[in-house]
C-alpha cells in the first residue's frame, strides 16, 4: 500500500512540475500538435500520404499502422478507461488555461498516447524513415499530456505500453493465427 502511496506522491509532484515549467511558447506548440492529433486525424492524415506517395512499403505501412492503432485505442479507451475511472489531475495544480479543454473520461491511460505509440511503432518496422519522423509527433503528444493536465505521467506511460503491444502484436497476429490453425 505505501507503494502506491509512494507512486501517487511521485505522480502529482511530476504532473505539477510539468504543468508549471514548461514555456508558454511551447506550450503552445505542444497543443497544436495534440489538436492535430486529436480523434486520430494526424495519424489517419499520415497514413493517406503513405499510401499514397509511398506506393507499396506506405500502403503496408500505413495498414500496419492504423491496424496497431485501432488496437490501442480499442483497448486504452475501450477497455481500460472503462475499468479504471480515474480522476484528472486536480485543476489547482495546473497553473494555465489548458486544464479547462480537458475530457470528463478517466485519466487513465492516455488514449492519446497509446494511439501515437502504436501507429509510430508499428510503421517504423516497414519504413524506418517515416516512423523516425512520426516518433517527434509522438513525443510532444506524450509530453502535451502531462503538460495540460489531462494525465498523470504513469497515465502517458500505461497509454505508451499499451501502443507498443498495440503495435507488436497486429505484427505477430497473423502468424500467430497460422501457427495455431488447425
Amino acid at each position: 500500500m505505501r507503494l502506491l502511496t509512494d507512486l501517487y506522491e511521485i505522480d502529482g509532484a511530476l504532473t505539477r512540475r510539468a504543468a508549471s515549467r514548461i514555456p508558454p511558447g511551447v506550450a503552445k506548440a505542444l497543443s497544436a500538435v495534440e489538436e492535430s492529433a486529436e480523434s486520430t486525424k494526424l495519424w489517419c492524415g499520415a497514413a493517406a500520404v503513405m499510401a499514397w506517395k509511398g506506393g507499396w512499403r506506405g500502403r503496408r505501412a500505413a495498414a500496419a499502422g492504423l491496424a496497431a492503432l485501432a488496437v490501442a485505442q480499442l483497448v486504452s479507451n475501450g477497455l481500460c478507461k472503462q475499468l479504471a475511472d480515474r480522476p484528472r489531475p486536480p485543476a489547482e495544480w495546473i497553473p494555465h488555461d489548458e486544464v479547462a479543454d480537458r475530457p470528463d473520461s478517466s485519466s487513465f491511460p492516455s488514449g492519446h498516447t497509446a494511439a501515437a505509440v502504436a501507429f509510430t511503432t508499428a510503421v517504423a518496422p516497414t519504413w524506418p524513415a517515416v516512423g523516425a519522423l512520426c516518433a517527434l509527433p509522438t513525443a510532444l503528444v506524450a509530453v502535451e499530456r502531462v503538460q495540460s493536465g489531462a494525465h498523470y505521467p504513469s497515465d502517458v506511460a500505461a497509454g505508451a505500453a499499451i501502443g507498443l503491444a498495440g503495435a507488436w502484436l497486429t505484427r505477430h497476429a497473423v502468424a500467430m493465427f497460422l501457427r495455431h490453425w488447425p
